[in-house]
């Protein structure tokens, strides 16, 4: 595995997050790390995202924080700008990938048919989002899908949580998963870190005995 793909794997389950407001960036962050999550997908579904992940960078340059939801190549310069170290995106957006495969910025499509994961291949992409996880089949299309392509990975989102991450960590084709049940946007929005922390460690913890 590369640095990146270490990365991934070392933390597990990326947390999903959605901020509102910028403010809340630094203690979420703080909260992720104290928990054990070293890692954060920041959404631009939001105007805070690029300022949130540039304040979150800053503050905790060890974690791993990515942008979520990207859907423009503004977005991508602006995620990048702000301190970004990996792209997601939504679904298969091949102006997107060939933007960041240009750029050199690591990018995370989403790819939920042979056929996305193919031209993903062709691209010399490794990793690959797959959305949404549940809805498209679970693991039971992942493994399927998989099987053909022996060196690619994938991180699921979507519908995943403390009662099925044991079955999504446990296959090898699964290099870690994203979640947000750790940081629910009325806990950060009710600024209860607190309790973040306490789901981010139970969430570690899982990851650890499933890892083992």
């Amino acid at each position: 595995m590369n640095e990146l793909e270490e990365k991934f794997y070392e933390t597990g389950v990326v947390p999903v997050v959605v901020l509102e407001d910028a403010e809340d960036a630094v203690p979420l962050a703080q909260a992720l790390v104290e928990g054990g999550l070293l890692s954060a997908e920041v959404t631009f579904r939001t105007a805070a995202a690029e300022e949130s992940i540039r304040r979150m960078t800053e503050a905790f340059p060890q974690m791993l924080v990515g942008a979520g939801t990207v859907l423009t190549k503004e977005q991508v310069d602006a995620a990048a700008a702000a301190g970004a170290k990996f792209i997601v995106s939504p679904g298969f957006d091949l102006e997107i990938v060939d933007y960041c495969l240009k750029k050199k910025i690591p990018v995370l499509p989403g790819c939920i048919s042979p056929s996305e994961v193919a031209q993903a291949v062709k691209r010399g992409l490794t990793i690959v989002k797959f959305f949404p996880a549940e809805q498209a089949g679970g693991i039971a299309m992942i493994k399927a899908m998989a099987a053909p392509y022996v060196g690619l990975k994938f991180m699921p989102t979507g519908g995943i949580n403390a009662g099925n991450l044991t079955e999504y960590l446990s296959c090898d084709k699964i290099l870690c998963c994203g979640g947000s049940w750790m940081v629910k946007g009325d806990l950060v929005k009710a600024g209860d870190f607190g309790k973040i922390r306490e789901l981010s460690a139970e969430a570690r913890k899982l990851i650890d005995t499933i890892r083992k």
